[in-house]
């Protein structure tokens, strides 16, 4: 089977085949065996590159390539390597063996990015073996640590090895430049912004009494109001310039101008879960803590939310929180980072676009923001403008926006292979 595939295939299925979980809070398999993958396909090119440790087995790796052009800005092209905990019980295939099936890769990382690192080294490896350049220098970057926010990978190397990037001004990475069908046209969507991200504590507490007692002073009670109270409270639509240009957009294609934008994005099909995400804060318990014994009331629970707030209202959506879950119940802030909106416009946003036309012409190219973050957070601190442009040519069958730290998560082969032409040409034209 290994015959059939392309470059972009088997350098994905190589990757997935490393098991990178990432559990957060420090715990993670590490990403020293596929950094170590990575440095050898870039070596095989011809390309030096480093490996930097922010921990042990926390590994990053950086290469610079010239550009036949000497006087443009350099662009970094960034994916990661590691990938969020699956439970192979849940899946119908191991997660991790990098399977072929009905044309479509599966495994943990294909899609959320190993396919996105692997187009990155097989559209390098093109360009460099007949012998040409990038227009512009290219950092590339394959970082540690993204699906727990960066900080033993690309914002420790932000830190402490900021002269990686230097002469660069823009970056691209994962979770744009897919397809989706609006109306039954297919469209791509530019990743230009990305939510926040506060990770918060909820904590209750009360009075500690044998499980037999009346009891009012019960942390798990005060907490379970908490939790109910931000699980059902919808915040309210709020557009940005990213997400108003996008609506007005998706509107014209399906003959919906003035309608509300949450009937909108619904056009978009399985996407709009990604779609109408970006319209509003959202925050969404994941996690709870409480008691030690089943006849115990404790003194204390807590509650994790993933609270995600449009970019530049950080401190709004925390404090209708706050208000949400009263006086009795302790916020604190687990971990935070900013948004982002880049403009849809000026000259990398009109070259993926024109690389997107040349490979799938009349398919028009819509804004959107993404409702998660990705590593270009930590670069923005070196005034690096971030996209997302992961190019997939994609079928509508497929729920693209379930692949993302679900189940059974795929990538069809044939759009690895799109996105590689795509990139490929990126390089090439920018």
């Amino acid at each position: 089977m290994t015959d059939a595939l392309s470059r972009t295939a088997v350098l994905a299925r190589d990757l997935i085949r490393f098991d990178t979980q990432n559990w957060g809070g420090g715990r993670s398999n590490g990403e020293a065996d596929a950094a170590a993958y990575v440095t050898a396909v870039l070596a095989a090119m011809g390309v030096e590159s480093a490996t930097y440790e922010s921990a042990p087995g926390r590994a990053s790796v950086v290469a610079r390539i010239e550009g036949e052009d000497p006087t443009l800005p350099w662009l970094v092209v960034h994916g990661h390597l590691d990938v969020v905990p699956a439970d192979a019980a849940e899946w119908s295939v191991d997660p991790f063996a990098g399977e072929v099936r009905d044309g479509l890769l599966w495994g943990r990382g294909a899609v959320d990015m190993k396919d996105m690192d692997a187009m990155i080294l097989a559209s390098l490896e093109r360009i460099l073996a007949a012998g040409r350049r990038p227009r512009r220098g290219i950092v590339v970057a394959f970082f540690a640590d993204e699906e727990a926010g960066g900080a033993y990978g690309a914002q420790w190397l932000v830190e402490h090895h900021p002269e990686l990037f230097e002469g660069a001004t823009e970056a691209i990475s994962e979770v744009g430049g897919y397809s989706v069908e609006i109306a039954g046209q297919r469209a791509y969507l530019l990743q230009t912004a990305e939510k926040a991200l506060q990770w918060i504590l909820l904590r209750a507490r009360g009075t500690a009494a044998h499980g037999s007692q009346r009891m009012r002073d019960n942390a798990v009670t005060k907490l379970a109001r908490a939790v109910a109270a931000v699980g059902e409270h919808e915040f309210p639509v709020e557009l940005t310039d990213t997400t108003r240009e996008l609506v007005a957009r998706i509107a014209r294609l399906t003959d919906m101008e003035g309608a509300d934008p949450d009937e909108v994005a619904e056009r978009t099909g399985s996407i709009a879960r990604f779609l109408r995400s970006s319209l509003r804060h959202t925050a969404n318990p994941t996690m709870l803590d409480a008691g030690y014994k089943h006849n115990v009331i404790p003194s204390v629970a807590e509650a994790r939310i993933d609270v995600r707030p449009l970019p530049g209202r950080e401190r709004e959506a925390i404090d209708a929180i706050r208000a949400l879950v009263g006086d009795d119940i302790e916020v604190e802030l687990v971990h935070g980072d900013i948004g982002l909106e880049q403009p849809f416009s000026g000259g990398l946003v009109e070259a993926m676009t024109a690389s997107l036309g040349r490979h799938d012409p009349d398919a028009p190219v819509l804004p959107y923001m993404l409702s998660g973050g990705t590593d270009n957070k930590s670069l923005a601190a070196l005034g690096i403008a971030g996209y997302g442009f992961a190019p997939l040519r994609l079928t509508p069958d497929l729920d693209f926006a379930a692949m993302f730290h679900g189940v059974d998560e795929r990538v069809p082969l044939d759009a690895l292979d799109f996105g590689t032409d795509v990139l490929e040409d990126l390089l090439l034209t920018y």
